[in-house]
Order: C-alpha cells, then sequence, then structure tokens
C-alpha cells in the first residue's frame, strides 16, 4: 500500500484514519482493541481522537478515547506501528479549553498519561481560538517538539484566513507550522473546503485528513427517511439535516455506481475522497469488523472519470 506524506513532517500514512470518537462510547473497550488490532493487520497506520472523546456522550467526561487507546497500546509491539493524532482547545471542564501555551502544555501531560505513551505523533489544534494569539499557541507547540513530546502539529477547524494567516506566523517567527488540516468534508459538505480551504493547503503542501467523511453515516445509505433516523444514537442530532432533495440525490448517484462496480455506498464514498488530489486520508470509524472491513475495502476502489463527474454532479449546490 502506497503511504501518503502528512506535509513535511516526515510522517507517512496509509491513505486511511480511523475515527477514534467511537472508542469509549459506541464501542466498548474489548471491541475496540478488535477493531484496532484488524486495522494494523491490515497495514493501516493513522488513529484519528481527541482529548474530548466523548465527553459528548451521557456519563462520560472526556479523555475515554484516549484511554482505550492507551490501553491497547499497553499490551505492547504497537507503538511504532501506528501514528496517534489527537487534539487539544475544546472544553475538558472548568478552565480547561482554548489554545493558550499554559493550557496546552497541561493539556499534553493529561493526553499522553491517557494515552500511555512518551510523545503524540500529530498534535492537533480542535478549534480556531480567536483570544489567544497564534504565536502564542505556535510557541507553546514549538516548546513540545523540543521536548521531544510531539512530533508534528496540525489544525482543525480553522477558516481559510486562520489558516493562512498561522501559516505566515511560523514563517515569518521561526516557528512550527501546522503540516495537516483537518476539515469537515465529504460527498455533501464541500462549499467550505473546495471553494477556499482547498487551495491554503495545495499552495502550502499541507495533508488533508477528512472528518465526517461519511456524513455521520448518511452516506452509507442507511439513512433514507425520518424513520431510520432511530438507527444510530447520532441519528436524530446529526443526520436529519441530509435528508432533502440534495441528499437523495447523492444516494442515487452512490447506489448507481455502487450497483456499476457491486460494491456499498460507503466504499464509493471514501473512494471518492481518496481520489481527490488534495485529500491524505478520510476519517471514518467502525463500531464492528464488517464495518470495518467496508472501510478497508473502500481503499482498493477506484472510480473512473464518469464515476467521480457523475458523483461531483449529484452532490452539486
Amino acid at each position: 500500500m502506497r503511504k501518503r506524506r502528512l506535509g513535511n513532517s516526515g510522517l507517512e500514512v496509509a491513505p486511511l484514519a480511523f475515527g477514534g470518537n467511537v472508542f469509549g462510547w459506541t464501542a466498548d473497550e474489548k471491541t475496540s482493541f478488535r477493531l484496532l488490532d484488524a486495522f494494523v493487520a491490515a497495514r493501516f497506520n493513522l488513529i484519528d481522537t481527541a482529548d474530548v472523546y466523548s465527553r459528548f456522550a451521557p456519563e462520560n467526561r472526556g479523555g475515554e478515547s484516549e484511554m482505550v487507546i492507551g490501553n491497547w497500546l499497553k499490551q505492547g509491539g504497537r507503538r511504532d506501528k501506528v501514528i496517534i493524532a489527537t487534539k487539544v482547545g475544546l472544553e475538558m471542564g472548568h478552565d480547561k479549553k482554548g489554545l493558550s501555551k499554559g493550557y496546552i502544555l497541561r493539556a499534553v501531560e493529561d493526553s499522553l498519561s491517557r494515552l500511555r505513551t512518551d510523545y503524540i505523533d500529530l498534535y492537533q489544534s480542535h478549534r480556531d481560538d480567536s483570544d489567544t494569539p497564534l504565536e502564542e499557541t505556535l510557541e507553546a507547540y514549538a516548546q513540545l517538539i523540543e521536548q521531544g513530546k510531539v512530533r508534528a502539529i496540525g489544525a482543525s477547524n480553522y477558516s481559510a484566513e486562520r489558516l493562512s494567516e498561522a501559516l505566515t506566523v511560523s514563517k515569518e517567527r521561526g516557528l512550527p507550522r501546522y503540516e495537516t488540516l483537518q476539515p469537515e468534508y465529504n460527498l455533501y459538505d464541500r462549499a467550505e473546503y473546495e471553494e477556499k480551504l482547498e487551495r491554503v493547503c495545495v499552495e502550502n503542501g499541507l495533508a488533508v485528513i477528512t472528518y465526517f467523511s461519511l456524513a455521520s453515516g448518511f452516506l452509507t445509505g442507511k439513512y433514507r427517511s425520518a424513520a431510520d433516523l432511530s438507527k444510530s444514537p447520532r441519528g436524530e442530532r446529526m443526520v436529519k439535516k441530509y435528508l432533502n432533495k440534495r441528499g437523495f440525490r447523492i444516494l442515487d448517484a452512490l447506489d448507481q455506481v455502487a450497483g456499476q462496480l457491486k460494491t456499498t455506498p460507503a466504499r464509493v464514498a471514501l473512494a471518492w475522497l481518496i481520489a481527490r488530489p488534495s485529500v491524505t486520508a478520510p476519517i471514518a470509524s467502525a463500531t464492528n469488523l464488517d464495518q470495518l472491513n467496508d472501510l478497508i475495502n473502500a481503499t482498493k476502489l477506484e472510480l473512473d472519470k464518469e464515476a467521480i463527474e457523475l458523483l461531483n454532479r449529484a452532490g452539486a449546490r
């Protein structure tokens, strides 16, 4: 499998990232271990998580995903086989949020402890913090890189303007730069990335790791009516917005291509992302081995020009 570079970091990853938001939430530890074992056995290596996962779930406090990954790593023989990407910045409790230098230096220790590792391969700003100067945030990362606690840094949920500004600050101040961007991008959610962010990433050689790559499961085809929203914990909250004329047009195109290739809509949706030259690796989650197999097989699917154009037209606004 041909690896793809994470910007200028020297890190290389397979063209699919496992979304760790499900660990400690919809996938218990035992299931998570099986999924991670199978993912690595298939020669994939990028595992994406965040300190805040899964604080959004009832009775969770945050850190659950990192702890599951850490317990998996503790079994030994795995650390050098994976690229661990986590994030900092979203609220973890009172006075525990943002991208100030002081908070980052505290938060990274918590993540390292939960992950049971001495270093984080890719440490990402989860969301832009307009209250903290970009230089201060980047200085914190510079210190962590110098200490060997972080290998590379990335940004998530940044606007094109702020990402460009951050890259300029890095260059002018001699500070580490964001080597990756993690934007919301899929066949349905396209405008922000294609119209603004993509150019910045291409011109600066940033790797792009997309989240919500399957639109919270909508692009798998399992949600086709309001009655289907009860099929998962995130149906009503996150998928309902896709049940409209444009969403159904995209599903029809996915069904058409999937039928022609004798595959599934999920594989086609991920293959469409993987085929885009600016995309390094889409993030996708699985809670069982059948779902994971679907994701892995997407990386083996090659879409021809006609299929890509059909999907592009279906998702056009």
